[in-house]
């Protein structure tokens, strides 16, 4: 299903590092996906939460989203993607849940949020999923983590997307195509492409 033209509007405005064309197949992929709670890790200013939380009122799902909005490795001070105007003057330290703020609100109908460390939530989560986007922190031991904590919770015939997956190094980190063998060795089916999204199946 394509993304409808308001809504990739308001996604263009959004800060965040999903491409077009990877953010139109995470939509239509979530369209299909079916009813139940959708769990995304990784939110940063809401960029794909925008896209999954519009798709959930056409599947009749529920969006829950988990970051602690203080950015990943790549976003700290001396990397690459360090974005200074996410900066609170206040503490000196990365915040992006201001930004996220108005997606939130715009999405209050089929989307929750909890500020927490993925380590924090997995003690607690419990919750079947009929679908879960990992797009958060890509360091080997944590992207390991989140799929470790939260695949087991997808359900038969659910869906787990993992994104900024890239099988060559010289593409990028390999911490998300590791996770993606893994899901393979532990049954998952690998059913769509799209640039740097793998689209998998429980069977």
């Amino acid at each position: 299903m394509a993304v409808p033209a308001d809504v990739a509007m308001r996604v263009a405005e959004i800060t965040g590092f999903l491409p077009v064309d990877e953010g139109a197949a995470l939509y239509d992929v979530a369209c299909a996906a079916g009813p139940g709670t959708w769990l995304e890790i990784g939110t940063y200013c809401g960029k794909s939460t925008y896209l999954l939380g519009n798709a959930a009122r056409t599947a009749g799902a529920r969006v829950v989203t988990v970051d602690h909005h203080h950015g990943s490795e790549e976003n700290q001070p001396g990397w690459e993607w360090h974005d200074t105007s996410m900066v609170d003057p206040r503490s000196g330290r990365l915040d992006t849940l201001p930004h996220f703020r108005p997606v939130l609100d715009d999405l209050a109908d089929v989307c929750s949020a909890v500020v927490a460390r993925t380590e924090v939530v997995a003690q607690w989560w419990a919750t079947p999923l009929r679908l879960l986007f990992l797009d958060g922190n890509h360091t080997e031991e944590t992207a390991q983590h989140d799929y470790r904590a939260f695949a087991p919770h997808v359900a038969a015939g659910g869906l787990l997307l993992v994104h900024d997956v890239f099988p060559d190094p010289a593409d990028g980190g390999q911490a998300p195509w590791h996770v993606v063998q893994a899901a393979l060795a532990d049954g998952f089916e690998q059913v769509a492409e799209h640039g740097s999204l793998r689209v998998l199946r429980r069977g």
